[in-house]
């Protein structure tokens, strides 16, 4: 009975062990992600600036190394590939562009798990990441329509894609939220990487009327910004606080927490090894969308209030903003 007893004490203390260092080993590994940005590249005060924040915080603070890809270009299989090839526990393709060469790459290698943003997959080794841009950008509508004093606002959007529509169409809807009678000049501009022809809109907008200009446009937004300070009119950035593009003109930002995301789900893959859910959608409530700081202007505490109740009542439920 004894013998019997101190091999079943020695079996325990052996799966003890095993166990042990297989969460030893899953804490000491060393993560690495790869990331292919989108084609505007670092420098865009906006969406890929976010994003390698991310990541830079994910190496400071949870230890993983991280490399990144640019592919101005618009051949994003090869960047891809290559970061399969250098051993990335998770491949991140950043933008709805890189959509359908990340799941090319993807059936590909199928044991390879990828992070694609701002689209959805349906393949199993395809993680999606979204966000619910129409209600941070319905508060943008709001505060563009308190401060207007033409009755006109502008709205640009970069291409003509779903995910384009969700700033235009919340931002119309919190504007006409806070006064019905507003009028939204909206044009597109069939590009994210021309910051002359963002310029160009908006002098057309601002001419037009418009005394608040909300681009979302990438880089050819950026343009649109500078415009709207050079004709001493207010304008909401996106993405990023885009306060720094232009200090004269932007009110506040419609801020995309991808740096956020990107490092929360860089903790749950040092964590787990693995990003276990298929999809996230983020919104308002759960960080994912938001207002930056208010600078350039002074909203009355009525006007504070009724962004702040804004705010709670999409949380809860009382305000629905749609994409479409």
């Amino acid at each position: 009975m004894k013998k019997l007893l101190s091999i079943l004490l020695i079996l325990t203390l052996l799966l003890s062990a095993c166990s042990a260092a297989d969460q030893s080993g899953t804490k000491n590994k060393e993560y690495k992600i790869g990331i292919l940005l989108s084609d505007t590249g670092l420098g865009d005060e906006s969406f890929n600036d976010s994003a390698f924040r991310g990541l830079e915080k994910a190496r400071d603070e949870l230890g993983i190394l991280f490399d990144y890809k640019e592919a101005p270009d618009g051949n994003f299989e090869k960047p891809l590939e290559e970061l399969v090839k250098e051993k990335n526990d998770l491949v991140i393709g950043l933008g709805f562009s890189v959509q359908e060469a990340l799941e090319k790459t993807a059936k590909k290698y199928p044991d390879q798990q990828f992070l694609l943003i701002d689209a959805v997959s349906e393949l199993d080794n395809v993680v999606s990441l979204t966000f619910k841009e129409h209600e941070g950008s319905f508060l943008v509508g709001m505060l563009a329509a308190m401060t207007s004093k033409t009755g006109k606002l502008g709205f640009i959007g970069g291409v003509d894609v779903p995910v384009i529509h969700h700033f235009e169409n919340g931002f119309i809807q919190g504007a006409k939220h806070f006064n019905p009678k507003i009028e939204v000049l909206t044009e597109y501009a069939g590009n994210f990487g021309d910051a002359a022809l963002g310029e160009k809109i908006a002098e057309k907008q601002i001419a037009a009327g418009a005394d608040f200009i909300y681009p979302a446009a990438g880089f050819t937004g950026f343009g649109a910004l500078k415009k709207a300070e050079e004709k001493g009119v207010l304008a909401g950035g996106v993405d990023s606080d885009q306060y720094f593009v232009a200090e004269k003109a932007v009110a506040t930002s419609m801020v995309k927490n991808i740096d956020i995301a990107v490092f929360n789900l860089a903790k749950e893959l040092t964590e787990n090894g693995k990003i276990e859910a298929s999809s996230y959608v983020w919104g308002l409530a759960e960080n994912g969308v938001g207002l930056s700081e208010i600078r350039v202007i002074s909203l009355t505490e009525e006007q504070k209030t009724a962004l702040k109740k804004a705010t709670e009542d999409i949380i809860d439920g009382k305000i629905t903003v749609t994409a479409e």
